[in-house]
This record gives structure tokens, sequence and C-alpha cells, in this order.
């Protein structure tokens, strides 16, 4: 019997059509997607049936539980930004199918959300192009500023002022460098810091951080393996105003001190093989002003990991993998249809000597979370590919718990060099020797992690 649906894909292809050529971003198809999330919690109402299920997608022809390969993959290569179709066509990955997420809070971490809904309608921007709170023109207070996108540059801006959705995060992390043949060049191991002064939802004192009121971000990276990069770490220090470029530190162990680095040399990787820049991080590792353009170029329906991608079958949460030359080159991905992503594309602006001619990013728009980015470079040409996996940390009777509600976050990435065949794969761990472990608003991350005196002392454990 075949599957039948109230609303064809011509449908809800003719609504997104019919809004570009007005000009307008107006998320949801059957009603508003943002007041129906907000009344109910839930996505159900503002989408049809074709849109919340795989099978109601493809008719049946892919269910839940089944894995998208070179077998099936041209019955959703409309789902697919361009990089992970050619993975799955020619190089071996595959995607699990898992249902599509439908609870709002299931989608970010708890507190964040409910902030975006308290604070809703609040933001603006100032005459610097600063996001503020509207009633005093002081930094963003907290959640997401724009949780009804009308442009591009709503979006970027909600990205780029809160990359984890936490006030502070320890993200453990592995990254391995593959080369085209599959081989590994490079198993890297070390810790990735954010913590916001601004913005604040669940650590105290709240929204500010008194006396960095300034500042919209600190976040650093140090690394533990392998030996001949033991202890190299990266501070940057974001100023509030979006368009300063950070402060940039770095220690470098064989110095034994810490170094002030050119703050705009953004697009070269961290360490040797890595297929990863400063300027990759959350697809908005720049200052907002920095780049322009932010243009709508596309809406639609997209697969991406949202959900069932932590492991806690394993004791440190370490990933499968699978595919390429040597059957590792790709994470074991869950996968679901997101009713709606939208694409935008911004130009830097501020970096002469920038590789990179343009960013192509998807975000959700049931959360504006970044599902995927392509960069092209300065011929135009596909450049580099980054896309990624979230989940609520919470699978059946295991959880790990972040304050009173199950941890939301990144689970892995894979970066891919399009133009060399280079893979980057980066992981969250459980933990790091050193007593370094992922979770989020602790409030001695500040002092482990994220000052000058703490890169010192990481070089030197």
């Amino acid at each position: 019997m075949p599957y039948l649906t109230r609303y064809g894909r011509g449908f809800t292809r003719r609504k997104f059509l019919t809004d570009a050529a007005r000009g307008v971003l107006a998320t949801g198809v059957l009603a508003p997607l943002a007041s129906s999330m907000a009344a109910s919690g839930e996505i159900t109402k503002a989408y049809p049936d074709e849109l919340l299920s795989i099978e109601g997608y493809t008719k049946g022809r892919i269910k839940t539980g089944d894995f998208i390969t070179s077998a099936n993959v041209e019955l959703v290569k409309d789902l697919l930004e361009p990089v992970r179709y050619e993975h799955i066509l020619n190089h071996g990955r595959r995607l699990k199918v898992v249902k599509t997420t439908q609870d709002l809070m299931r989608l970010s971490p708890w507190e964040y959300i409910e902030a975006t809904l308290k604070n809703a309608g609040k933001a603006g921007f100032d005459a610097k192009g600063n996001v503020v709170n509207k009633a005093d023109g002081r930094p963003w207070i907290g959640g997401n500023p724009f949780p009804d996108p009308t442009n591009g540059l709503e979006l970027f801006a909600a990205q780029t002022l809160s990359w984890g959705r936490h006030d502070a995060s320890f993200y453990a992390l592995t990254a391995q460098a593959l080369g085209r043949n599959g081989e590994p060049r490079f198993n890297y191991s070390g810790g990735w810091a954010e913590l916001s002064p601004v913005a604040r939802v669940s650590m105290q004192p709240a929204p500010y951080w008194p006396g960095h009121e300034d500042k919209l971000r600190f976040q650093s990276v140090f690394f533990q393996t392998p030996s001949q990069f033991s202890g190299t770490s990266f501070l940057n220090v974001w100023d509030y105003d979006h368009s300063r470029f950070p402060d940039l530190y770095g220690y470098v162990p064989e110095f034994r001190r810490v170094r002030q680095f050119p703050t705009d040399q953004r697009f070269e990787p961290l360490l040797p093989g890595l297929s990863l820049y400063l300027s990759d991080a959350w697809a908005a590792g720049d200052p907002l002003h920095t780049w322009s353009g932010y243009q709508i170029v596309g809406r639609g329906p997209f697969l991406a990991g949202l959900a069932g991608n932590w492991n806690p079958g394993d004791p440190n949460w370490e990933q499968g993998v699978h595919g390429g030359p040597k059957n590792q080159s790709f994470w074991d991905t869950s996968v679901e249809l997101v009713p709606e992503a939208i694409v935008v594309e911004a130009m830097p602006t501020r970096f002469p000597r920038a590789p990179v001619s343009k960013k192509r990013v998807w975000f959700d728009a049931r959360n504006q979370i970044v599902i995927g980015m392509v960069t092209y470079d300065r011929r135009g040409q596909p450049f580099r590919s980054f896309d990624g996996a979230y989940s609520l940390y919470e699978s059946g009777d295991d959880k790990f718990m972040d304050g009173a509600h199950p941890y939301w976050s990144w689970c892995h990435v894979t970066a891919s060099d399009v133009q060399t065949g280079d893979v980057t794969r980066l992981q969250q761990v459980k933990a790091l020797p050193g007593n370094h472990r992922s979770g989020a608003n602790d409030e001695t991350f500040y002092h482990r992690y994220l000052t000058q005196q703490a890169l010192i002392k990481l070089g030197a454990a």
C-alpha cells in the first residue's frame, strides 16, 4: 500500500520558494514555528507529515532504523550537502536514520531554552551592530536572542554569541587526522574550554560576570598527545564588540612562555594535519562583523545528527568508525529528518589573505544550531566541509547529568578537505588523563583552562 500524505513535497517546496521570492523568512510551513513551539513545546503543528518523518518524505522507501548508503542515497540527495553525498556515494559512508525530534526541550540545554522563551523579543542591534538587550542597551541577557529569525545576520549573531549554549563548557576530545589513503597521520588528544561572561543563564552571578561585561567569551584549547605537541595550548579572549578580533595567546613548551600571536591569522591549522582552523569553530569562529553578506540562499528539509549520537556503552564514550580506504574515515552517525534548514552564505571581509571566498552554513530552524558547513576557495570551488552530530546525553536508563537535566552537547565532528581528500575526525570523550572531564557550568573552568597562568600550568603538567 503506498505511503499517503496530506501534503506532497511540491506543497512545501512551493512554500519555501514563494517565501524566497517575497524576500521573507517565516519559519514553519503550516503555522509559524517559533510561536508553535512556545505554545506546545513541539513542532508538529508547524509542519506537514512529509516533513516530520523519513517515511513520509520518501513515501516509505526509507524507514526509521534504516541506513542511508550508496544504494539509496539518491532518494535523499536533496537532504544532504554535496560533500556528505559524495562520501556516501563513493567512499562507503553511511548514516543511520532515527526519528525526528519533536520535543523542543531535547534540542538544546534546558536552561538555554528556558531563557530563550523568557527573553523572546528583547534583543536588538545597537548602532555598532552589537547584540544588546533593547531595554537598556547592555549586552545580551541569555538564551537565543533571535528565536524567530528574519535574516541571516540574526542566525549568525545567535551562533556567534553562544557556541555550546552553556555558560561554561569543557570538552575532553580526541582528533584523528587521516590522509587521502585513509591512513592516520596524527592522533591528538586534548581539551577545549569555553566560558561566557555575559548572557549567563545557569551560573551565578547572572546575566553578567561583574567586571567582565566587556568580554564575550574566554576560549582555550590544549593538547596532551602526541608527545611532540604535549602542552601546546592557545587562549582566545573575545571582546563583546562584534567587530574586534580576539586577543590570541599561545604556549609552546620548547619556549616555556606564553606568546601573543597575530589574531587575524585564523585560516591555518591549529596543529599539523588537522583540517580545522580557528575560523571553523562552531561555523562562527570569527567575530560577527569580520564577515559580511549573511544572505539566505536556501530553505528546505535536511538530514542531520541531533539525537542518538552519545555512546554510553563505551566507558569513555568512544564512537565507532567505518568507511574510506581503511574503514575508519567516518563516524557512525545517527541522523534525523530536519523539517526545515535555513542555508546562509557569508563572505570574509577583514581577512585580505583568506583562502576562503565564502562559507555556506546550514541552520536547523527548530533551534538555530549549525548542522553543516561548506567553505569555498578563492576560485569559488568547494574547499572544506564541516559536519557534526549532537545529542542529549540520555539513552534508556543511562544519563549524564548537567545539574538537574541531562547534558546536551556535540558528540563528534567530521572535517574534510575536499581538494586533498584529508579527513579530520573529532569526538568528545568522557575524560582525559589529569582529571580533565567533559561537562558544563563548572566554576573551576576559568582558573584551570582560561587564563595565561592556566596555559603555563597545562604546559608543565
